[in-house]
């Protein structure tokens, strides 16, 4: 027996970062975007737990127990007294280090699938508190939609969506590491005043209107100085896209794939086709949002 489950990507159109926590994690106002590009998990009963993956990037998927998939079914396992004898699959399609949650996806769509599979009863809270302890973002690979991440980013709260939203993603030509990121926010911070990390009004106001040109105008990302000081060539692929008309651009999450948010689907071709030829980028993809989160689709 297998069950498959389907989990989305997401961009942040809005990342405040507070100042570092005694713990070391740093408070966020963190607005989720859930956007169309996909990874699919399949778990199917086996004599011991193992991970393979396949699609764009499967090479850099570490196939050990620091993936969050084997992590997601291991926790689930204990909590219920289940050995976790599983075959994880993941067919990757969101960038790997990528700043899409990629990782986070994979948690998120192994624990809903080894849920549905042992039928453990579990409750849709349960399984967001077990997402917590896996990850910041991976309670919302569970939700999908739109939210306001704060905390670390794990407590959710949904936000209302008044239309869809149209995106260009360019993959950079390697990846970053989300603790390195942070770690040159804490060093470009030294000697600031680092303000407490606010969801922005703008921000809000522009998803419950479906706004795009509003959203344009209010997105932030308080990490993209650091991604960019550590991968300055970033610059010309967001140049790239602005200049093919996309309404704005930014880094996505913690990078290095940028974002650029477009007003409909003939912008979406024409922006893409831009990027490409730029040679600014590895590839490109088009996706819209929001859209549901993890999903039992076999």
């Amino acid at each position: 027996m297998s069950v498959t489950v389907r989990v989305p990507a997401k961009v942040n159109v809005q990342l405040a970062v507070g100042a570092a926590r005694p713990d070391g994690f740093h408070d966020l106002a963190n607005v989720f975007l859930a956007v169309g590009l996909y990874d699919e998990v399949t778990v199917t009963e086996a004599d011991e737990l193992r991970v393979t993956c396949a699609g764009p990037d499967a090479g850099q998927v570490p196939l050990d127990r620091t993936n969050l998939a084997a992590r997601a079914a291991e926790v689930l396992a204990a909590r219920y007294g289940i050995e976790p004898a599983v075959h994880l699959h993941i067919a990757k399609d969101i960038p790997v280090a990528g700043g899409m949650a990629g990782g986070s996806a994979d948690g998120a769509g192994a624990l809903l699938a080894c849920e549905a599979l042992w039928n453990t009863g579990a409750t849709r809270e349960e399984l967001l508190g077990i997402c917590a302890e896996l990850g910041s973002d991976v309670p919302f690979s569970l939700t999908g939609g739109a939210a306001l991440g704060t905390g670390r980013g794990e407590k959710l709260a949904p936000l209302e969506v008044g239309g869809t939203f149209h995106w260009v993603f360019a993959m950079a030509g390697r990846g970053l590491s989300t603790p390195a990121v942070f770690r040159e926010f804490d060093r470009l911070a030294q000697g600031r005043d680092i303000p407490e990390p606010v969801a922005s009004q703008q921000v809000l106001d522009a998803l419950a209107k479906g706004d795009a040109d509003a959203l344009a105008a209010a997105v932030t990302n308080d990490l993209q100085p650091a991604a960019l000081s550590l991968y300055p060539e970033l610059v010309e692929t967001l140049k790239a896209g602005r200049s093919a008309g996309a309404l704005t651009a930014l880094v996505s999450g913690s990078g290095p794939t940028t974002a650029f948010l477009v007003r409909d689907g003939a912008a979406a071709e024409k922006v893409a086709e831009a990027l490409r030829a730029s040679g600014t980028c590895r590839s490109v993809r088009m996706a819209s949002g929001p859209v549901a989160g993890a999903t039992v689709i076999d």
